[in-house]
């Protein structure tokens, strides 16, 4: 099977989120890739298969070392460019359409970028008390002082938690070992007028920081745009408190909300399993 690795989301260098892609993938079980992902120990990795759905271009289904996900955002990204790479042809000339566990996304390509169609939440309600006083023990920050809450699951169950501004989100010094089994946390602080980005965001897992993450600047995006306080066009970094560069240009065009960055393929190969 042809190996694509990926950085996605990065500033133009080796500084963005690492991908693995397995290409042709439908003769692989759950259980195959799950065993693979757990040994790339990549925060995800992606395989490409035939797509079900008639108006699908592929399907991808997208593992962490730990569990399958049914929506990701890097992965959704480092997929396309992937299959593009491997000779991949879309149904249409304007826009990619990937099949995943939450059904159909749309690619488009914006100013040597590409960026997928934010897809619905499924929870967007304040967060309940039990899931406040958790992730206020493992961030070290009582509730008092955190500016907003909400759910940002759209797939991956981001809780979010808005912190007093950017800085106060780089100085958290996360305590995993009271975080549970699958559980996220994504936080989101804004920057000053002087900062070329719009806000930083961290997302917090068992298993380590994730160094950029699509489906979680998604969800906040979206939040954050309904409350209109950001622009309709911005950019985010990430990344920073894991040796990471990440950009992720957001662009509200009134009737979808684009999470966009840059791809690069880092290596190729054939994959024996």
């Amino acid at each position: 099977m042809r190996f694509t690795q990926l950085d996605v989301f990065g500033d133009g260098g080796l500084t963005g989120n690492p991908l693995a892609v397995v290409h042709n993938a439908d003769d692989l079980d759950s259980e195959q890739m799950q065993a693979f992902a757990a040994w790339t120990n990549l925060s995800e990795t992606a395989f490409l298969c035939k797509p079900v759905e008639t108006r699908a271009d592929y399907r991808v289904r997208i593992f962490t070392p730990s569990q399958e996900l049914p929506f990701a955002g890097h992965p959704t990204l480092g997929s396309a460019h992937a299959w593009l790479a491997a000779g991949g042809r879309p149904h249409s000339d304007h826009h990619i359409v990937q099949e995943c566990g939450v059904g159909l996304v749309e690619l488009r390509g914006f100013n040597g970028r590409i960026a997928f169609a934010a897809p619905p939440r499924l929870r967007s309600e304040p967060l309940p008390k039990a899931e406040l006083t958790a992730i206020a023990r493992v961030i070290g920050i009582p509730t008092t002082e955190w500016v907003a809450h909400a759910w940002g699951d759209n797939g991956a169950p981001w809780p979010l938690v808005q912190l007093a501004d950017a800085e106060t989100v780089r100085t958290v010094t996360p305590k995993r070992h009271l975080m549970k089994p699958g559980q996220f946390i994504g936080l989101v602080g804004l920057e000053g007028d002087a900062s070329p980005y719009a806000y930083e965001v961290r997302a917090l897992t068992p298993e380590g920081e994730d160094p950029v993450t699509g489906s979680l600047n998604a969800s906040v995006a979206q939040w954050l745009r309904e409350r209109e306080v950001v622009p309709a066009s911005f950019m985010v970094a990430q990344g920073s408190q894991v040796g990471r560069r990440g950009e992720i240009f957001v662009d509200d065009d009134g009737s979808s909300i684009w999470i966009g960055g840059r791809v690069r393929v880092a290596i190729t190969g054939d994959l024996k399993l």
